[in-house]
């Protein structure tokens, strides 16, 4: 027995180690305090990933799923649709075993100061002309900046090609409830496929988690 395996065993206190058992009990959990009636199982399985991922059911009274955003972001998974994301640290919140397309931030590029300061505009949004030619048929996350949020819709707005997902979960106090209100409205107006967290909550990982769940509902995975 090595000295890790005896500080594990004479451990005082008493949870649960093994991974699976985890999500298991989390998601029984998640299901006592919430009701997904109306939901279909995989919508279900969607709405429980956020919620163990921020650890809040009320967040469920806040989420946006349009009509065919799930269905069609299981078919993007098993695509391998190409995926832009706003931001690293949503990139870097995917399950890698899982996401095995080619992912995209653009947002560190050595550009995009030059266009953001040009255009007297967020770094978020001048990333985003560099995702025009991966558009079509995408999976798109953004889970920080409202400004990218709106940039993409401005895209839409124009004529541009349209995400085949869009989960769209930015983050604070200043544009962020406003730019899922006009996501929400986009996808009414243009057919969009969306995920969303209306109000000021959201982030990069609840962003990260409502693909991750497509992720594995297209492997067959649900708890």
């Amino acid at each position: 027995m090595t000295s890790d395996d005896s500080n594990s065993n004479n451990s005082p206190y008493d949870f649960i180690k093994d991974p699976h058992a985890i999500e298991v009990e989390s998601f029984r959990q998640i299901r006592e305090l919430t009701n997904m009636d109306g939901l279909t199982e995989d919508e279900a399985q969607v709405v429980m990933r956020l919620i163990h991922t921020c650890g809040d059911p009320s967040i469920q009274d806040d989420i946006y799923l349009s009509e065919h955003a799930v269905s069609e972001g299981i078919k993007a998974a098993q695509a391998n649709a190409n995926v832009l994301c706003d931001v690293e640290m949503v990139k870097h919140g995917l399950t890698r075993r899982f996401q095995a397309s080619e992912t995209f931030c653009f947002l560190n590029h050595p550009d995009v100061p030059a266009i953001a300061k040009a255009h007297g505009e967020t770094r978020s949004m001048a990333a985003l002309e560099m995702w025009k030619p991966h558009l079509k048929d995408s999976v798109v996350l953004i889970g920080n900046a409202p400004t990218a949020l709106f940039r993409l819709l401005e895209f839409i707005e124009n004529g541009g090609n349209k995400p085949a997902l869009i989960v769209g979960i930015p983050v604070g106090f200043v544009g962020a409830a406003e730019s899922k209100d006009a996501l929400i409205e986009a996808s009414k107006k243009h057919n969009l496929n969306v995920i969303s967290v209306t109000g000021r909550r959201g982030g990069s990982a609840l962003t990260a988690s409502a693909w991750n769940a497509c992720l594995r509902l297209s492997r067959g995975i649900r708890f």
